[in-house]
């Protein structure tokens, strides 16, 4: 059964930090490519980060350079996502998503909240 669970996610003041983790089971986690996504109330869902399924290349939204770390574990079938200088805005339940280069399917996790105050 294929699983992906995020945790890490809570509320933090304007300028703080959360690392957020996404444990996955059920397929070869170090062949798929991982992503962040977010989505805010009443806003669409958007891709926030993106890993290689070795990890040696990453990409990210404009609105999170500088500021969020993706990093994977593929020993503990683990994607990270380190979230610094954090703002309001930064405000959504964050989700990752799995994706297999190869064949295209695709997994979601649940996700989990990020509330950022001001």
């Amino acid at each position: 059964q294929v699983q992906l669970v995020e945790s890490g996610g809570g509320l933090v003041q304007s300028g703080g930090s959360l690392r957020l983790s996404c444990r996955a089971s059920g397929f070869t986690f170090s062949s798929y490519t991982m992503s962040w996504y977010r989505q805010a109330p009443g806003k669409e869902r958007e891709l926030v980060a993106s890993i290689s399924s070795a990890g040696a290349s990453t990409n990210y939204a404009e609105f999170v350079k500088g500021r969020f770390t993706i990093s994977r574990d593929n020993a503990k079938n683990t994607v990270y996502l380190q979230m610094n200088s954090l703002k309001p805005e930064d405000t959504a339940v964050y989700c990752c998503k799995a994706v297999s280069p190869a064949t295209r399917r695709n997994y979601w996790g649940q996700g989990t909240q990020v509330t950022v105050s001001s």
